[in-house]
């Protein structure tokens, strides 16, 4: 520690004289004002805090700003203190113990969805004590059972350079009359908005059971309004919470429109399994069933959606997490020829980083391996395919705490998919970048 005298300042105390000056070290003057924060001398401890000059360690700084945190935090301005722990926080993403008391402070301000993500990142970090994660894995529960009602809202701008899903290019098929071709739609480029608004509330039955609700609405709007898409979905049921997750199992349905055009209709059920294996590790279950019904061609398309999912959240430290997910879907429908298994994987990676940004990149496979073989043009001639594709997936997401608007932060997504099927045709590949405002966390 450094041993240069650091800081003159007066006391305030009961003496005759009404002051005392006395000098220290800074390191002793934080030593000194800890132990004042720890006996709830608030007032002598911020004097000491805020007379203290730069010491020019960075240590020393965290110290300080630390117990700034903690008198605003004990004297109940939660406010303050989760601005001073995310200031130190953006400048140094890997203190836990800074990332736990800014979780009990959102805990107090009933914001549960922050205060559990800050948990899972600080119970990984390594400088906290054994009692201190105890005390996170029953803070982590207090989280779970209060957690009776959220809101999201995302929006932004969504460019895409190939919002048809198109290959282009021309298909040619050899006749008695000679060579026939015709040209496939060509990729085109739009200029979107998308929306999230859901909300979710859980009606307390007792400790443990509780009715939850939830509905959603999702949205892209393009410039060329025959791409539009807009989804909403709804589900309610029975929440089960014990000490280490929870369990739902609810009725659930949807509505669809594409190009302002009835699209189809969904309804059937849904469970929601959420586990935590240790401290660092915690995973879910998520199974779904639906019985589809399209406006058009529904002698073609009707019949059920199954699908199992599973994630498994790890984090490596106070500020490095991984998710890793795979699942299966199966969609039956009433030709054959459109009826597919959907089996899927992916693994991301994100990361709290110095000045308050925050990244996340995911890369991912999906396969489609359809029952029946379809009529396709390969080779100049028709000819009978079972299809079969791979699309691969590439997102990065880039956003800045420091830049919060009302809770939100802008988020830059840029994301490359690209599908390669035994059918020329359905190949495709598409960028898209998207600028949204998010929730901050």
């Amino acid at each position: 520690m450094r041993k240069i005298i650091a800081v003159l300042f007066l006391l305030f105390f009961a003496v005759p004289c009404g002051a005392a000056e006395i000098t220290m070290t800074a390191t002793e003057a934080l030593r000194t004002a800890g132990d004042m924060v720890r006996r709830g001398d608030f007032e002598h401890a911020n004097q000491i805090l805020t007379q203290l000059p730069d010491t020019g360690s960075a240590a020393l700084e965290i110290e300080r700003r630390f117990l700034q945190g903690q008198i605003a935090q004990q004297r109940g301005d939660y406010d303050a203190a989760i601005k001073i722990y995310q200031a130190l926080l953006d400048a140094y993403p890997g203190l836990a113990r800074v990332r736990f008391e800014m979780a009990v402070c959102y805990m107090h301000q009933k914001k549960w969805r922050r205060a559990d993500y800050h948990l899972r990142l600080a119970m990984a970090g390594d400088d906290l004590s054994a009692d201190a994660k105890r005390v996170m894995n029953y803070y982590r529960y207090v989280v779970r059972q209060n957690k009776n009602w959220n809101v999201w809202f995302n929006f932004g701008a969504a460019p895409d350079n190939n919002v048809n899903n198109a290959v282009g290019g021309q298909e040619c098929i050899m006749t008695m009359f000679g060579l026939m071709c015709r040209t496939l739609d060509a990729p085109e480029s739009a200029v979107g908005a998308n929306l999230t608004l859901g909300g979710n509330y859980e009606f307390k039955l007792s400790d443990a059971w509780r009715w939850k609700s939830e509905a959603n609405v999702y949205a892209n709007f393009y410039d060329k309004s025959r791409y539009d898409d807009l989804y909403l979905s709804m589900a309610t049921g029975p929440r089960y919470v014990w000490t280490r997750g929870d369990v739902w199992l609810a009725a659930a349905g949807g509505r669809r429109w594409y190009g302002w055009e009835r699209y189809n209709w969904s309804a059937g059920a849904r469970m929601d399994v959420n586990y935590d294996f240790t401290r660092r590790m915690s995973g879910g279950l998520y199974l779904r069933i639906m019985e589809n019904r399209y406006d058009m061609y529904n002698d073609l398309l009707n019949g059920q959606t199954y699908s199992a999912n599973m994630r498994l959240t790890y984090s490596f430290n106070s500020r490095v997490y991984m998710v890793a997910r795979a699942g299966v879907g199966r969609e039956v429908t009433a030709d054959d020829v459109y009826s597919y298994w959907s089996p899927n994987v992916s693994v991301g990676v994100g990361v709290e980083l110095p000045w308050g940004f925050h990244a996340y990149a995911e890369p991912g496979v999906y396969w489609n391996r359809y029952d029946a073989a379809r009529w396709a043009v390969r080779d100049n001639q028709m000819t009978r395919i079972t299809e079969r594709d791979t699309t691969w997936r590439y997102a990065l997401s880039v956003s800045n705490n420091k830049l919060d608007v009302w809770g939100f932060v802008p988020t830059v997504t840029v994301s490359y998919t690209r599908r390669d099927s035994n059918i020329w045709q359905r190949e495709f590949d598409k960028t898209a970048i998207e600028f949204t405002m998010q929730q901050r966390f």
